[in-house]
């Protein structure tokens, strides 16, 4: 007999449910986008049937797409056009048309949900004086949280890809940073003339499996080294899909450059950049491995929840970050406590939601 037996422990509570805003959930508005699903899964590498199944969950606000966030967790669900998006229009007065479309539908569906959905506007940036437009009315007058780009611009009969580090841009740039607001960059497939020339005979290759993160990773790397952030410290940008390998590059990136002959000197360095004006999410990676690598690069307040739906599963996501390896703060953090920072949400509303 134990002459000193222990206390007997009591049962602590259990932990309270880990509150998520979810900021890369996409939706389908069939007035304005393309229903051509042949062309679209082949450029995007998935089957038909997979693309015509996310679609429906696209298109729905009221049950399928609520039930999976009630089931995930998610309190919030930030919403954005999916890709080609706005941005994939090459007539301007369409894009112009379009984006003002596009953003009240949302504004409606956000009215309407109670509290559910927060959105990321569309603009026109086939013209830049109108793109800064309906982004100040988008922000100020339908409550926007920022602005979610699809890759590059296609504008008029130019056969060349526009990326946001043109001078043209640099306006709309400045809005933002009047706005306060983030520029999330969404991918988009290559070019046709660049699809060719590496994916030929290998479309596998062409959408998520491979070819957006390269894709999206060198506009990002054409923003940092055309000096987009230099010109405008304040602007901030948000990169799905755990950076597109950025954050596990970096250093490769930023040690190749010093050698090179050219004249492009951003005033920082690469790294430096991934910590004061760029943001990562967990949209569509849900690796503890990816994760991780992203805390020790950037930190954890640059780090926001994601789950890329309809294209990945809600649930999924939800369970991975409620269980990965990292600490109860970094994990509020990336939840929901970043995103209410960054995208300006009461964490009081949002708790109510």
């Amino acid at each position: 007999m134990n002459p000193h037996p222990l206390p007997t422990p009591g049962t602590p509570p259990e932990p309270a449910p880990l509150r998520k805003i979810a900021i890369e959930e996409h939706f389908w508005d069939p007035a304005k986008t393309s229903n051509d699903f042949a062309a679209m899964a082949q450029v995007s590498g998935v089957s038909e049937e997979f693309l015509e199944a996310a679609l429906t969950r696209m298109r729905d606000f009221t049950t399928i797409r609520l039930d999976e966030m009630d089931a995930s967790g998610i309190d919030v669900s930030v919403l954005s056009l999916t890709a080609s998006g706005i941005e994939g229009m090459r007539d301007r007065d369409r894009a112009i048309t379009a984006a003002r479309h596009v953003n009240n539908f949302l504004a409606e569906r956000i009215r309407e949900s109670g509290g559910r959905y927060e959105g990321f506007a569309s603009v026109p940036l086939q013209d830049t004086d109108a793109a800064i437009a309906e982004l100040d009315r988008a922000v100020r007058d339908l409550g926007m949280r920022g602005v979610l780009v699809n890759g590059y611009v296609d504008i008029g009969d130019d056969e060349h890809a526009h990326y946001l580090d043109e001078p043209r841009f640099d306006a709309f740039w400045e809005a933002l940073e009047e706005l306060g607001v983030p520029l999330y960059l969404h991918p988009r497939p290559s070019s046709e003339v660049v699809r060719d020339a590496l994916y030929r005979g290998r479309p596998e290759l062409s959408g998520a499996t491979w070819g957006f993160a390269p894709e999206t990773a060198t506009h990002a790397l054409r923003l940092v080294f055309g000096g987009v952030f230099d010109r405008h410290p304040r602007a901030q940008l948000i990169l799905g899909h755990m950076g597109e390998t950025l954050p596990f590059f970096q250093w490769r990136i930023q040690r190749a450059f010093e050698y090179n002959p050219y004249d492009s000197r951003p005033s920082k360095r690469l790294q430096d950049y991934l910590a004061d004006n760029i943001h990562v999410t967990t949209s569509g990676h849900f690796s503890s491995q990816a994760l991780i690598t992203a805390l020790l690069t950037m930190g954890a307040d640059r780090v926001l929840f994601a789950t890329d739906y309809p294209y990945d599963v809600s649930t999924d996501a939800a369970r991975w970050i409620e269980g990965a390896p990292i600490s109860e703060t970094d994990r509020r953090k990336i939840a929901h406590s970043n995103a209410e920072k960054l995208l300006g949400l009461s964490p009081a509303t949002v708790s109510a939601s």
